[in-house]
C-alpha cells in the first residue's frame, strides 16, 4: 500500500510531517529523479532524495514505537539546536539510526519535570492535540495571597489573550507565609498556560514541575536530566489512550522493573558524565 511522502520521510527521521510538507512544497524532495509535489504517495521502493541526498527508507512494518520518559531540568531548551548554544532536551537522549526522537509537547526553559519523547509522529501529535484532552498534572509553587474565591475562578475559567482557560483540578499541597504549593491539572497544554492562569490572578509562579502525563506519573527514582524507556505495557497505554493500534514488540525486556536502585545509579552516572562533557564544551567555547 502506498503512503504519503511526508509520512515516509518522517519515519526516516527527516523532520516532522509539517516541516517535510514545507520542504516538499519548496521542491527540495525528489522521487525517482522527479521533483515531488505535496500530496504524492510512494510505495517504499522508490529512490527518494532530500536536498540531493539519498534517503534510507524504513518500511512501516519494521517500526517499533518507542517512548522515553525524561526528567527535564530547568535551564534546558525544548529545541534540537539553540542558536545561543544553550543546552537542549535532545542533548542527552540515546542516538537512533533510522528515525529520530519527537518531543511530546514542550516545557519552557524554567519548567522542569516529565517530558515524553517517541519515535512515532502520529502518537506524539495525538497526545498533544487539544481534542484528545490528555491530562497533564503540575506541581506549582506560587508567591502571593491565594484564597478560595481565586481558586474557584481558576476552576471556572478565566479569559487569557488566546481564549478562555481553566484548571480541571487544583489540590493544595502546603506552604509557609506567602509561598504555597499546589497541584493543578490541565488538558490542553497551551504555551505557558499554567503560568499565565496564575498570573491572571496577580500571583507569581516561582517553581513549576510537570509530574504526570495521562495516567503515568514521573518515576520517583528518575534523576533530573535522566531518561528511561517505557515498557510495552506503558507504550500501549498511551497508544490506546489516543486510539492507535497496540504494539507487539518493545526494546525493553518484559521482566525489567521500572527503575530499581541499580538502574537509578546507572542513570545518575550517565547524567554526571553528560554534565562533565557539557562543562568542558562550555569552557572550550569561552577560551
Amino acid at each position: 500500500m502506498s503512503e504519503k511522502l511526508q509520512k515516509v520521510l518522517a519515519r526516516a527521521g527527516k523532520g516532522s510531517r509539517r516541516e517535510l510538507e514545507t520542504m516538499i512544497s519548496a521542491g527540495r524532495v525528489s522521487v525517482d529523479g522527479k521533483v515531488a509535489k505535496l500530496g504524492d504517495r510512494v510505495e517504499g521502493n522508490e529512490q527518494i532524495r532530500l536536498d540531493g541526498h539519498n534517503v534510507s527508507i524504513q518500511q512501516s512494518e519494521e517500526e517499533i514505537c518507542r517512548v522515553l520518559m525524561y526528567n527535564k531540568p530547568e535551564g534546558e531548551m525544548c529545541t534540537r539546536k539553540d542558536p545561543e548554544g544553550r543546552p537542549t532536551v535532545f542533548d542527552r537522549l540515546p542516538p537512533l539510526e533510522s528515525s529520530r526522537w519527537i518531543a511530546v509537547g514542550r516545557l519552557d526553559i524554567n519548567t522542569s519535570g516529565m517530558l515524553l519523547f517517541t519515535t512515532d509522529g502520529d502518537l506524539a501529535n495525538r497526545l498533544m492535540h487539544p481534542s484528545r484532552k490528555v491530562e497533564r498534572e503540575y506541581a506549582v509553587r506560587v508567591f502571593g495571597e491565594v484564597d478560595d474565591a481565586m481558586l474557584q475562578r481558576l476552576k471556572n475559567g478565566v479569559k487569557l489573550e488566546d481564549g478562555p482557560a481553566k484548571f480541571q483540578e487544583i489540590y493544595y499541597r502546603g506552604g509557609e507565609g506567602r509561598n504555597h504549593w499546589f497541584h493543578v491539572v490541565i488538558s490542553e497544554g497551551r504555551n505557558r498556560e499554567v503560568r499565565r492562569l496564575w498570573e491572571s490572578q496577580d500571583v507569581q509562579v516561582s517553581r513549576l514541575i510537570r509530574v504526570r502525563y495521562g495516567d503515568l506519573e514521573l518515576q520517583r527514582q528518575l534523576p533530573s536530566g535522566g531518561w528511561t524507556e517505557l515498557s510495552l505495557k506503558d507504550v500501549n497505554y498511551y497508544r490506546q489512550l489516543v486510539e492507535l493500534p497496540i504494539e507487539r514488540k518493545s526494546k525493553v525486556k518484559v521482566d525489567e522493573k521500572a527503575i530499581d536502585n541499580a538502574k537509578a545509579r546507572r542513570i545518575r552516572r550517565s547524567v554526571k558524565k553528560h554534565q562533565h562533557r557539557s562543562l568542558q564544551k562550555t569552557r572550550r567555547r569561552r577560551s
